[in-house]
């Protein structure tokens, strides 16, 4: 690929786990599911280093590895700068790994893990990022976050800015934090799982049109699949507690954005909490006027209001059963047990970043 430095390139490309697609690791549904990741983080040795130690060797060696999807919605453009910035730095880039495909993603991602560095540096969207936290779960091993998608929901929720420049300097003057990621059905994720609507639009909206329109091209995709869409019968369980819903469209969610708007002012990706809640009911109409409400007034919400179920471990079942959607892209159907796994995930985040 023209983008990657020559020697770099073809240094990436003799390495066996780059060359050959996704390594042994990830299972033939194309990315690690969370007994995966766990295994692999329990079997990488000695026990995980306090944070602050895991810190003091980032600044102390450096030792960096970087994968950027350039499929993403500013990946391609903005992979240069990125390499350029990460450089001037000072960080020693054990690897470089733009990735043009899913197969190429896959091993550039496992080729960076394997090379064990103290920081490994994602670049591009919410989907991209959630499969790397897939790799990094309980891995002594911290994910820096350049964000590159089109929401960038993950970014917003640990404070992350959105540009290259700023997000680089959270990789120099930020700390090492432990959040959060959510389960569905055996596959870890980053922000939120979603039924509905969410599966159309996560089938049909093309990259180009990600690319050129940004946010906007998923309420376009969704307007557009809505006339023909069914409402369904959803059923949520947590604890005693039980949901009953008719609707377009339910989200889990895990992080404090969806859509690049804040879910509630006090939803979070380090609170041990997943939140549930609709759009609108059986109607079309009001799926249309809770997305407006979202718009407009997600961040002067609490998930104490009735309108969320607010827990750490739930049973999702739909009738019929329907696609779920994992940050994006689709794994398996509901129904599903989605929970919790707590500080699951090693992160740069701004040294204001609330870690619990």
């Amino acid at each position: 690929m023209s983008a990657v430095p020559r020697e770099r390139g073809l240094a990436m490309a003799s390495m066996p786990e780059a060359a050959s697609g996704p390594s042994s690791a990830v299972p033939s549904g194309g990315a690690p599911g969370a007994d995966d990741a766990g295994v692999a983080g329990a079997a990488s040795g000695a026990p995980l280093r306090s944070k602050a130690e895991h810190l003091a060797e980032i600044r102390r060696r450096r030792r960096m590895a970087l994968v950027v999807n350039t499929r993403s919605r500013r990946g391609l453009r903005l992979y240069q700068t990125a390499c350029g910035l990460l450089e001037a730095s000072g960080y020693d880039l054990l690897g470089l790994f733009p990735a043009g495909r899913p197969d190429e993603l896959y091993a550039g991602l496992a080729a960076a893990v394997g090379m064990r560095p103290d920081l490994l540096v994602v670049g591009g969207g919410d989907g991209t990022l959630s499969l790397a936290a897939r790799y990094l779960a309980f891995q002594d091993i911290a994910l820096g976050v350049l964000p590159l998608g089109t929401t960038n929901n993950f970014a917003r929720s640990l404070g992350i800015p959105l540009t290259v420049t700023a997000a680089v300097e959270v990789l120099t003057g930020g700390k090492v934090a432990d959040v959060d990621l959510g389960e569905a059905g055996g596959v870890y994720f980053t922000n939120l799982v979603s039924v509905g609507l969410s599966g159309h639009v996560a089938d049909t909206v093309p990259h180009s049109l990600k690319r050129v329109l940004g946010s906007v091209a998923y309420p376009l995709a969704a307007l557009a699949g809505l006339p023909g869409h069914r409402p369904f019968r959803a059923v949520v369980r947590a604890g005693e507690e039980r949901r009953v819903v008719t609707t377009h469209q339910l989200n889990v969610a895990n992080g404090s954005f969806h859509a690049g708007r804040p879910i509630t002012a006090d939803a979070s990706a380090d609170d041990r909490l997943l939140v549930a809640y609709s759009l609108g009911d059986a109607s079309r109409g009001s799926l249309v006027g809770a997305i407006i409400r979202h718009v407009l007034s997600g961040a002067r919400r609490s998930h104490a209001e009735p309108a969320f179920l607010v827990a750490g471990d739930m049973h999702l079942s739909t009738d019929p059963p329907l696609p779920l959607v994992v940050d994006g892209e689709v794994h398996g159907c509901t129904p599903v047990r989605i929970k919790m796994a707590a500080n699951a995930l090693r992160v740069m985040v701004p040294a204001d970043f609330p870690d619990v």
